[in-house]
């Protein structure tokens, strides 16, 4: 049992150099060596190995943009062309007549290719070479052919197959001669299922019952049971707010609040939850408010074009505009395609094929889209009234009656004005009127007229009562003003929006072949987002599904199958397990793009259910678990270290949705804004125990504890967490004001509930924290802490619980999942 949580590589590595790690991690990446299981024994597999040297070293200068003395890598055509030298830089079959060879080769540093950085590494010439010998054969890119649903492989140990995904698994680990890792014990398997699909540990009683539960259908009943829990919601629909850079404030000096952000959180909760199909879950936020009679749900969804940045005071208005344009661009590019289409604004892609008119025929889909809002109305653009119906009656019926009130008021007020003095009459002008009239308007009028005016104000009064008994008028972030025609496209010279070139009209990009959208105007809008959502959420884009899948897989593994989860482009890593990845893509579509049934084939596969347990054998032969022979331990996310720390203590509020909460946080860390403390609310204890996901994401204020473990960033889309370790981590766990709070309720829990016999309260503390029973050595070693702490210490029996619980909550064992 190691205390601290400051251990994040596995004892294999942790004793390496981080420099010769770094190396290591270079070399991969400049390699392109991802392991595949469709590796050929001599071919060379041009995606895998020739096309990430030539995108990342040769490109750049010899692109579509630069082209430098004429020649281009980045097409067979251009490779084998004769260049402005007379010169070919590649004769197929002939690598001793192919110039490039010769440049990348030469020792005079002066004429050697590429130009800048290392030279290329003898294992990437004899890669180039070999490629050019066998004919410099070049394929599309894997990503831009169109996915089908592969064969499921034949394998040895067909025993070890619980699912397809075992024989996509087994298949290469049988080519490789690796063996998987033997299963995970139960206690070990219902902590990481808990937590993959609620982001929550299982209680005391959920594990008794599965340990209890010998029949072969036990584990699959726990991952239905957790796949219908509410806590799915919340945990799944946090990755989904992080790639859309959900934040509920504008970022910039002053950082105010977006109103009602919040309800685009609970959507995509209980969209979740719902397991409503993903190809309807992407119309509604690209488009939910072009269907004929949008509902509340769909109107909410377009909330998702209000969460980027917004600057209130610009110094370029125009180009502010354009960032918001470009924002959603790349957003929409990277979270639903896997595509970097935002890299081309300035100029052509240099790396994938997309021209920098593509990325304005993308924009053009959006720009009938109104801008957020201006300064001191941030609401004009972005507010939807959606008070349910009959409630909106009754506050018409009120406004009415409120308007012939005041309406009949100011006739009688008029009345008294017009005896007043010429000052006074000014002064009912402007900003003094009230004082006014309630200072003099008696003495200008008759009596009736004062009785009828001091009845009419009693009757007002009572109306503004009837208002504050009806329920709050309700509004959503989302889309509100449209152009039904939209301005026009032009590309922009250099990206900027002060010198426009050519006019361009919506389309899809050019690498996907049908680029023309069938666009349908309607009443309210111009149907153009329509077009796009009904393209993106097609069964025939190339990429949707197949970018959908690689994320849960991702969020199950730790990594995806494609390492790259927003870059599937050149640029982007490919994928380790292509025909596995094409399964899973089309295992989605044909479950009518429903989550949940990829998860549960996910979970119950025999490949989720190994242990981590590391092999000699795979350590020699495949260090970084590439081809997953082993399950990866990983560590709990900053919202499941924060909500467990609940959890255990037993103050954990289940409660679910409506307006955020703000935990405490110290005056130190509020005096470091602009203006501290300001946008910063004060939630109830109770409720400040609620979930993390429910926090007010502020962009200049992050909660401490979950900026330490690496919360994800709100300005851009963020596929991955950065899992970092740093000292920040043990200090906040072991010093913090939050876990020494949390460890003294926790001491009040142990002692309600084991009572004051020593042993009872450690194996208690040590269940409840670590989601098993403790090992007897552990009760003696808990019991010797406590012990210590009385007598050499001196403290009270309640103290040293207390200080015994917050170490139990520091242990490695609570923060990181086997």
């Amino acid at each position: 049992m190691i205390i601290g949580s400051n251990c994040l590589l596995s004892t294999e590595t942790e004793r390496l150099p981080m420099r010769f790690l770094i190396l290591c991690l270079a070399y991969l990446i400049l390699q392109g060596s991802a392991w595949s299981q469709d590796d050929a024994a001599d071919a060379i597999d041009f995606n895998r190995q020739v096309l990430p040297i030539l995108a990342k070293r040769c490109v750049h200068c010899h692109g579509p943009e630069t082209a430098e003395s004429g020649l281009r890598l980045d097409s067979r055509e251009g490779i084998v062309r004769e260049t402005e030298t007379g010169m070919h830089a590649v004769v197929p079959g002939k690598p001793d007549e192919s110039e490039m060879l010769l440049r990348i080769t030469e020792t005079d540093e002066a004429l050697r290719m590429p130009p800048e950085g290392e030279p290329l590494t003898q294992s990437q010439i004899e890669t180039l070479q070999t490629w050019i010998a066998q004919g410099a054969e070049w394929k599309k890119h894997w990503a831009f052919e169109k996915p089908t649903r592969p064969q499921v492989p034949t394998v040895k140990n067909s025993a070890w197959v619980s699912s397809p995904i075992d024989a996509f698994i087994l298949a290469g680990l049988e080519k490789a001669n690796l063996s998987p890792a033997a299963p995970a014990d139960k206690v070990r398997l219902l902590r990481r299922v808990t937590y993959d699909l609620t982001g929550l540990p299982p209680t005391p009683n959920e594990l008794a019952e599965f340990l209890a539960d010998n029949s072969p259908t036990a584990y699959e009943a726990v991952v239905d049971r957790l796949l219908a829990s509410p806590h799915y919601g919340e945990k799944w629909g946090r990755a989904w707010l992080d790639l859309v850079r959900y934040a509920e404030t504008n970022s910039f000096e002053r950082d105010n609040p977006k109103p009602n952000t919040w309800r685009y959180r609970d959507y995509v909760i209980r969209s979740m939850n719902d397991d409503k199909p993903y190809d309807q879950f992407i119309r509604e936020q690209l488009a939910g408010d072009e269907t004929p009679d949008p509902s509340v749900e769909e109107i909410v969804a377009t909330g998702y074009y209000r969460l980027g940045l917004w600057d209130d005071e610009p110094a370029d208005p125009l180009l502010h505009k354009f960032d918001q344009l470009d924002d959603i661009v790349r957003t929409t590019g990277e979270v639903f395609l896997g595509l970097t289409v935002g890299c081309a604004r300035c100029h052509d892609h240099k790396i994938d094929p997309i021209p920098q008119a593509d990325y304005y025929s993308f924009l053009a889909f959006f720009r009938g889209l109104s801008e957020y809002g201006r300064r001191g109305d941030d609401r004009s653009n972005s507010q939807w009234d959606i008070t349910p119906p009959d409630v909106a009656n009754q506050y018409r019926e009120l406004d009415r009656k409120k308007a012939e009130l005041v309406e009949r008021m100011r006739e009688i007020e008029q009345k008294g004005i017009v005896k007043m003095s010429a000052a006074d009459q000014r002064a009912t002008e402007g900003r003094r009127r009230e004082r006014v009239l309630r200072e003099k308007l008696k003495q200008h009028l008759t009596s009736d007229d004062w009785t009828h005016y001091q009845s009419l104000k009693k009757r007002l009064t009572q109306i503004e009562n009837e208002y504050r008994e009806l329920p709050d008028r309700a509004a959503a972030l989302a889309v509100v003003k449209v152009d039904r025609e939209p301005k026009t496209t032009n590309i922009l010279l250099r990206g900027s929006p002060h010198a426009p070139g050519d006019v361009v009209q919506p389309s899809f990009p050019s690498i996907f072949g049908d680029t023309e959208p069938k666009i349908e105007p309607n009443q309210r809008s111009s149907g153009r987002r329509t077009a796009l959502a009904d393209w993106i959420a097609s069964d025939d884009n190339l990429l949707t599904a197949r970018v959908m899948a690689n994320r849960i897989w991702q969020h199950h593994f730790g990594r995806g199958i494609v390492t790259s989860p927003n870059n599937f482009g050149l640029l982007g890593e490919p994928p380790t397990h292509p025909k596995l990845l094409d399964w899973l893509a089309a295992e989605l579509i044909r479950q009518d793009w429903r989550l949940k049934p990829v998860h549960r084939e996910i979970l119950l596969s025999s490949t989720y259910r190994m242990s981590s347990q590391a092999s000699p054998e795979g350590l020699a032969k495949d260090p970084g678990n590439n081809l997953f022979w082993r399950f990866n331990m990983r560590r709990l996310t900053a919202e499941e270290i924060r909500d467990t720390v609940h959890v255990v203590t037993g103050g954990f509020n289940p409660e679910m949705f409506g307006p955020s909460i703000y935990p405490q946080i110290s005056q130190e860390v509020l005096k470091g804004q602009s203006r501290p403390g300001a946008g910063w609310g004060q939630s109830t204890l109770e409720q400040q125990a609620r979930r993390s996901i429910y926090i007010h994401v502020k962009r200049s204020l992050v909660t401490p504890l979950l900026s330490d473990f690496d919360v994800a960033a709100t300005d851009n889309t963020c596929p991955v967490r950065f899992v970092t370790v740093q000292p920040a981590q043990a200090l906040n766990l072991l010093n913090g004001e939050f876990l020494n709070d949390q460890a003294l309720d926790f001491a009040a829990r142990v002692r309600h509930q084991a009572g004051d016999d020593r042993h009872e309260q450690v194996r208690l503390a040590i269940q409840l924290a670590l989601s098993r029973p403790p090992k007897p050595e552990e009760i003696e070693w808990g019991v010797e802490l406590i012990e210590e702490l009385d007598t050499e210490k001196g403290l009270s029996s309640t103290e040293s619980l207390k200080f015994f619980c917050l170490v139990v909550m520091n242990l490695n064992e609570f923060i990181y999942l086997d």
